[in-house]
């Protein structure tokens, strides 16, 4: 089967070199953008505006890129976890997420991910390939919740620094007036800390940053996250310090807790100093069980006086609900569907 090149995924600007290369005018952009972004069209014939031969023309070498995910499954709270193709022998997973008023999709970047974080399901199974900005856009597009989600969040497989010209890609076009027109501050991106990512992120975006730390003690997190041997996290701290947090965007630290490794109040003591000073609010996730990692989440009382803790030190701190858990969809339980034949 002849490869057809997505349209979805395109700025404006490549939008009107197709345009140009089909023998259209440079408006007929506007009016592909409009289609694939606001009107989310499947077919390239539902542009009904263009010309039959441009349509036509358009067909012999571009698709939208449109894909339907492969399966659906639904949790006893209200989550959906929806699978799609992703990159090699590994396909993706994005996240649906009910919330009273708001209806979060979590979306990956990557097909598995290079930082091995021990913790991570999709850490654990290694680095698979890339997602496009049209494949990072059609989980987006193509859930059966797209008309009405609220907020996009980078939070599932896959690094997004490491695939930071794709994942900018696509949030220029959640953000454009002509794509989808979101504000940025629907949108929060997660890293374990990349510095040379961040920075881009920072500089490229106006979305939210949520780092991963789980542990204030380099050593410790240096064993559930080897990037920290790279990039310690308190040099990325110290980096995030010279930002504007408070009224450009927010930023949030991603903490993990796991019975009697990270759960006690030295590290709550730890953390709240290693972030003084920096706005940061720490989202407490209890730990989800994945195979061949022998921890446990501690009792809710535990986390309690760790978020109190915070609280008391200055530190804005909440316990995240756990959603999707017996779905296999909550943090750090995201694997993809390896493919067979």
């Amino acid at each position: 089967m002849e490869y057809m090149t997505p349209l979805i995924g395109m700025n404006l600007a490549e939008l009107e070199s197709v345009a140009a290369g089909c023998g259209m005018p440079r408006y007929a952009a506007r009016q592909m953008a409009d289609w694939l972004y606001q009107k989310r069209v499947a077919k390239i014939d539902d542009m009904t505006n263009l010309s039959k031969r441009a349509r036509a023309t358009l067909a012999e070498a571009y698709c939208t890129g449109r894909e339907e995910p492969m399966k659906r499954v639904s949790s006893a709270d209200g989550t959906v976890k929806y699978l799609f193709r992703g990159a090699s022998d590994r396909d993706v997973e994005a996240v649906m997420i009910p919330d009273r008023d708001r209806s979060t999709l979590c979306v990956s970047s990557q097909a598995g991910c290079r930082m091995n974080c021990a913790f991570c399901m999709t850490g654990r199974q290694g680095f698979h390939g890339n997602l496009s900005a049209a494949q990072i856009i059609n989980q987006i597009l193509s859930v059966e919740e797209s008309e009405s989600l609220t907020n996009v969040v980078f939070m599932g497989m896959g690094e997004p620094t490491d695939n930071l010209d794709a994942v900018v890609r696509a949030i220029e076009i959640l953000t454009a007036t002509w794509g989808l027109a979101w504000s940025p501050k629907r949108i929060t991106v997660s890293t374990v800390g990349r510095p040379d990512g961040i920075r881009r992120l920072l500089d490229m975006t106006k979305v939210h940053l949520a780092l991963s730390v789980h542990s204030p003690f380099g050593s410790e997190r240096a064993d559930m996250m080897p990037v920290e041997r790279a990039y310690p996290v308190a040099e990325v701290i110290e980096l995030l310090r010279g930002h504007d947090f408070a009224h450009q965007r927010r930023l949030s630290v991603e903490y993990t807790m796991m019975k009697g490794k990270n759960d006690d109040i030295r590290h709550a003591d730890a953390l709240a100093r290693l972030l003084r000073g920096t706005d940061a609010r720490v989202n407490l996730i209890r730990f989800h069980p994945v195979p061949g990692y022998d921890e446990k989440a501690p009792e809710a009382g535990v986390m309690t006086a760790f978020r109190d803790r915070l609280n008391a030190l200055g530190i804005t701190a909440t316990i995240r609900a756990s959603r999707g858990e017996d779905i296999d969809a909550a943090c750090g339980m995201l694997a993809g569907k390896e493919k067979k034949g």
